[in-house]
């Protein structure tokens, strides 16, 4: 052996010049356990389906918000580009008609007191934004008095 080649069970490091057994994090002598690896395949599997599954949960919910978003906007594109000459009340509903000449106008006027080609009803809410109103749910919010 030669002179500056240190036997396999000691722990030096030529870089530094010094002993350094006791800076490893592992077991270092020749009597310590065999470093063996784990299998964690099974882990890893069950938890990338787990995370797969709660990633498309999350993709699935910001589309819907999205496709949500997009019809706000198409509502809010369709009222504003209407015809109206008042200016509306926040937190009023108002209808949205259309009429003879396929042009959509905006009215107080309830859809059960006109014939008028009712397209929707809209709440102006406090940020300016139209919010379309169920037919169902008219008879539960305060219409125009």
């Amino acid at each position: 052996m030669s002179k500056d080649k240190k036997p396999d069970q000691v722990v030096y490091d030529e870089v530094t010049n010094r002993y350094d057994a006791y800076l490893k994090p592992y077991a270092t002598n020749v009597g310590a356990p065999a470093i063996q690896i784990t299998d964690n395949s099974s882990w890893k599997t069950r938890n990338i389906n787990k995370a797969n599954k709660q990633i498309k949960a999350k993709y699935l919910e910001l589309k819907a918000e999205y496709e949500k978003m997009m019809a706000e906007l198409e509502y809010n594109t369709l009222v504003y580009n209407s015809r109206y000459t008042f200016e509306p009340i926040v937190g009023e509903i108002y209808h949205l008609y259309r009429d003879k000449k396929e042009e959509s106008f905006l009215s107080i006027i309830a859809p059960s007191d006109c014939n008028f080609d009712h397209i929707g009803s809209f709440l102006l809410n406090s940020e300016l934004i139209w919010k379309k109103v169920n037919d169902e749910d008219l008879g539960s919010i305060k219409l125009h008095t």
